[in-house]
This record gives C-alpha cells, structure tokens and sequence, in this order.
C-alpha cells in the first residue's frame, strides 16, 4: 500500500517541472490527484493517459481566476468525493518580464505593471483563492487536511533585478504563517516547501546553456518531501519550512525542516 493511498490532492500548475514531479509521486504513492495548469492542455493529458488514468482529473484553470478556483475544488471533490491535500505550485518567475533576465536584470521601476500585476495575481493571489475555495469546504465537513505551498530560497526573495518574484514569493510565505496558525485548531496544517537552490524549471531562461543545466537541481527533489507533507507521518507538522535539498527520509524532521515561518 502506497504512503498516499485513499488520499486526494490537488496540484496547480502540474504540466510540467516540480509541480509535474510531485504530482506523479502522489500517484505513485497511490493518491488521486487533480492536476491543473493555465494552458498546456497536452501536456495534462499526457499525464492523464498514464497507468494511473483512472486516478487524475486533469483540468485547464488559471489560478489567478477565483472561480476557476473554485470549479477544480468542486469538480474535484465531485469525481473523488473530498480532498485532503493542496500542493500551490503554479507561479510566473522572471522570464514572464524578460527572457534574458539573467544576464540583463530589470530594476523594479522598469517593470510593465501590467506584467507585476500578472505575476503577484499568480504566485500571491492565486494561492489563496485555491485554499480559501478548498479551506471552506473542510471547514464546513470538518475534515483535516495538508497545504503545501512552493517556495524559493531567501537568497533569491532578496536578489537583485527579481521583483515581482522574490517579493511574491515572500509574501506567500508571510501568507503561510498566517494561515497556519489560523487554521491549527481545525487540524489543517499548512507548510513551505522550497527545493534549495536553482532547480531546472519551465521558468528558467530559454537561452540557458546545456553545462548549467546540468549542474541544477531536478524538480524530482521534491517528490519524497512532498509525499512526506501530504502524508499522515507529518500530522502535527505545520507553519515549517521545509527544504527539499536537506531533507531525509531516514531522518525526516531534522534541519531541513528546524526553520519555522511561525
């Protein structure tokens, strides 16, 4: 038996990278899994037609839409019958103000507003809706339940030429402090979930050279710790940062984990 066996969960932004990565884990582990993104209908399907079919509700929803939101908790619990476990993947980084971002950094005031606006809507706005449409439902049922939300490092909230990201990203965090303590008394924890360095994602440059790659993190890093999160074992776990490059099944709340957002 699978250690997500029975459980359902829903990952946003789940066609490709680290949000692909944990949704083939939870299924592996044995869960059903709703899998969103906001476009790439193919790449969900491809997912979709795998082994575990029968398992995955595969949708098209932008998560910076509060009723597409709302649709995938409903449809959701409409084929699995409840959901125990939301994983906020789904986010824009710096390649959606400049391809080149790396080499050629963009002061905050020469950002589009326009473009600010779609990345915080995304990667601040877009988790909340997904857990506060998923949160009422729990609340309603009493049941427990696991958010994970997908983070970064410090170092890059704080890096030069990354606003809007890194500011998003921090106040995701900020956001998973608050809830968390929120919602303890209803046995609904909520954790970060970060992998620790520069992994190799859809939102890293195009341009980006094979040799650099190569030397990235996978998104695949995230798979046991985020099984771990979803799972019964972390229970009493919630406001805690975890990061996925010092995380151990052998030793599964060692330091990886010591940094709290509480």
């Amino acid at each position: 038996m699978g250690k997500l066996e029975g459980k359902v969960a829903i990952v946003t932004g789940a066609g490709r990278g680290i949000g692909r990565a944990i949704a083939e884990a939870y299924l592996q582990e044995g869960a059903k899994v709703s899998i969103t993104a906001a476009h790439g209908q193919t790449e969900l399907d491809q997912l979709a037609k795998q082994e575990w079919s029968e398992r995955v509700l595969a949708k098209l929803a932008d998560v910076a839409n509060p009723e597409a939101c709302e649709e995938v908790v409903e449809q959701t619990i409409g084929r699995f019958g409840h959901v125990d476990i939301l994983v906020n993947n789904a986010g824009r980084g710096m390649k959606s103000v400049r391809d080149s971002f790396v080499t050629e950094p963009t002061r905050f005031w020469e950002v589009e507003p326009a473009v600010w606006r779609m990345i915080v809507e995304t990667n601040v706005n877009g988790p909340f809706y997904m857990a506060r449409a998923l949160v009422t439902h729990w609340l309603q049922q009493q049941r427990e339940g696991s958010i994970i939300n997908v983070s970064v490092s410090y170092d890059t909230m704080k890096r030069r030429g990354f606003s809007p990201y890194g500011p998003s990203k921090a106040t995701l965090e900020s956001a998973s402090a608050i809830w968390a303590q929120e919602l303890i008394e209803a046995h609904i924890r909520v954790n970060v979930l970060l992998p620790g360095g520069p992994t190799n994602t859809g939102l890293l440059p195009d341009e980006t050279p094979a040799d650099l790659r190569a030397r990235l993190l996978q998104p695949e890093i995230m798979q046991a710790p985020a099984v771990f999160l979803a799972s019964d074992t972390s229970r009493e776990l919630t406001g805690r940062r975890l990061i996925a490059s010092e995380w151990s099944a052998e030793h599964p709340q060692s330091r990886a984990i010591v940094e709290g957002i509480g």
